[in-house]
């Protein structure tokens, strides 16, 4: 889906061009939330455009990292008929989701610390 939309220059609002509402905190309170600039960051993403990814939104480039490092690893646990390498996908998943969550918080302070 990433490939299909055409990154927003702003660095955020691209989810807008599925058809989808404004950011309702940008609109509400003038700032960004943790997510804004993730549909963005995956767009650049799929194109090679890292440093853009990066700079819309890093949670989202590291998001789509994981996604992208997930997709081969998926399809050959599909192909065997079972997870491979993974004994507790539960803790497997708290074990990725707690750190890039972490991250999000740690970089949305970081950028409402840093807004004009």
């Amino acid at each position: 889906m990433a490939l299909s939309l055409d990154p927003d220059p702003r660095g955020f609002g691209t989810h807008q061009r599925l058809g989808l509402p404004p950011c309702t905190t940008r609109t509400l309170f003038g700032i960004p939330c943790p997510s804004c600039g993730m549909t963005t960051s995956f767009a650049n993403f799929v194109r090679g455009r890292f440093l853009q990814a990066a700079h819309a939104n890093t949670s989202g480039l590291l998001l789509a990292v994981v996604c992208a490092v997930q997709l081969p690893w998926i399809a050959a646990s599909v192909a065997r008929g079972r997870l491979i390498g993974v004994w507790r996908p539960d803790r497997l998943a708290l074990a990725v989701a707690m750190p890039l969550a972490t991250f999000c918080l740690a970089e949305w302070l970081l950028r409402l610390t840093l807004l004009p």
